[in-house]
């Protein structure tokens, strides 16, 4: 066990993976990182059983908590899932239960926080968004998470804050934020003008050498950046920090973004803790909600 005033468990449920880690609190240092594909898992006592063996793995042992980071749509405070598209079999299961009961913990120590608002959550209190009053998270990748944050809190309301602090369905250039601004729209530009369908990391290398992937990536943080500048400017962020992974090839779109956002204060920065964020951001999660609603 970590040396810490608290030891939880936090996992990061993605669509192809879920990773798993102790956290400690209050400083969010990981442990161990276990990760496992949910490749094969189609009912929720199976995929429960790999949250069980991930835990082990990652040599969880006498918690205080447990936190899991979840896509949405999801019911965070009971506990449940509401998703169709991803994980259609565990819609309506209750996770809280069983996982409290087997890691040993009180039912109200399992918490559930949405994925990018975990992500963002760990980059403000061990990342690239410390200190900033306020900062968005964007997650680039299939499609686009984000959340918002005021002094250092997640919120989903307020002025410039999108319903529920999503961007990605929001109307942009004739569609959505999604269609500009994901893996997906890469691949279709590539597509455009060579005829081939290439993965991003494999564009990424063939950046340097084809001209083609070049101009994808430049078109793609030339939308990325002047979304920034019409979507977030009622909100004056201080700072767009940027995970996923696209974000690690932000070499190749970076200055186009830039370029796209002259004249403006914001500052684009690409995320430090990258996927161990939402890690991080689950354990920050466990202890913003203890601290509000603390054990009698």
């Amino acid at each position: 066990m970590l040396d810490a005033t608290k030891t939880i468990l936090v996992f990061d449920v993605g669509g192809s993976h879920v990773s798993a880690a102790e956290c400690a609190l209050p400083d969010l240092s990981l442990g161990r990182v276990a990760i496992g594909s949910v490749a094969g898992v189609d009912s929720a006592e199976v995929f429960l059983r790999l949250l069980f063996s991930l835990g082990a793995e990652a040599g969880a042992h006498a918690l205080d908590g447990v936190s899991l980071a979840f896509p949405g749509p999801f019911d965070y405070t009971r506990g449940v899932s509401q998703m169709e598209h991803k994980h259609p079999f565990l819609k309506g299961v209750d996770l809280r239960s069983p996982l409290a009961k087997h890691f040993d913990v009180a039912d109200d120590d399992v918490t559930f926080v949405n994925d990018a608002a975990a992500y963002l959550m760990g980059e403000v209190g061990a990342g690239a968004a410390r200190n900033v009053a306020h900062v968005v998270g964007l997650t680039l990748g299939t499609g686009i998470g984000s959340a918002f944050a005021v002094n250092e809190v997640v919120v989903s309301e307020g002025r410039g804050v999108p319903p529920g602090g999503e961007i990605w369905n929001l109307p942009y250039e004739g569609g959505i934020v999604e269609d500009a601004i994901s893996t997906r729209a890469i691949q279709q530009n590539y597509r455009k003008l060579t005829g081939r369908t290439e993965s991003v990391s494999h564009l990424a290398t063939l950046a340097a050498s084809d001209r083609a992937a070049e101009a994808v990536f430049v078109q793609f943080g030339s939308a990325l950046g002047t979304m920034v500048r019409t979507l977030l400017a009622e909100f004056a962020p201080e700072a767009v920090v940027l995970g996923g992974g696209i974000s690690r090839s932000s070499h190749l779109f970076l200055p186009a973004a830039r370029a796209a956002l002259s004249g403006m204060t914001v500052e684009l920065r690409v995320a430090q803790l990258q996927d161990n964020a939402p890690l991080a951001g689950a354990g920050a999660a466990w202890q913003a909600w203890h601290q509000t609603h603390p054990v009698a």
